[in-house]
């Protein structure tokens, strides 16, 4: 299975392992509930979508190429990889809500494919192909689903 989210067979199994969780999935590291997980894997899919804006900084323009590379190379982020503050939950969202959003989200990707993607220039990574875009998220999602053991 590649691991793509536009890939319609890897987007499905996506599906299929965030239908496992609970509100009290626990986690197996990191200091997220599950209803807090749901919540940031929305946002980096909102980058895309051109929902949220974030601003590059000076470490995006100098390390961004590097790192997005050795992601989407190395198909993996590490056990309590740095996150950007726009992408921290710090309250309890409502766990069934966002699995809903996140969910049909996840599906939108699956079904329209790279024309969802309205911002073609990541704030950290700087500018993203569609495959790029498609592997990234699909890498972050999988890495959280793991870390909820779904």
């Amino acid at each position: 299975m590649t691991t793509n989210i536009f890939d319609k067979a890897a987007n499905q199994s996506l599906l299929e392992r965030f239908q496992k969780l609970t509100a009290d999935s626990p986690a197996l590291w990191g200091k997220m509930n599950a209803a807090q997980m749901v919540l940031h894997s929305q946002k980096p899919l909102d980058v895309a979508e051109g929902k949220l804006i974030i601003k590059g900084g000076l470490l995006g323009f100098l390390f961004g190429k590097m790192a997005k590379n050795s992601f989407i190379k190395n198909k993996g982020f590490s056990k309590n990889s740095p996150t950007a503050p726009e992408f921290k939950i710090t309250e309890t969202p409502q766990f069934d809500k966002e699995k809903r959003i996140l969910t049909d989200t996840i599906r939108k990707f699956g079904e329209l494919g790279p024309s969802v993607i309205a911002n073609r220039k990541h704030p950290f990574f700087g500018e993203m192909t569609d495959t790029e875009w498609g592997t990234l998220h699909y890498v972050h999602l999988d890495h959280h689903l793991k870390q909820f053991g779904a």
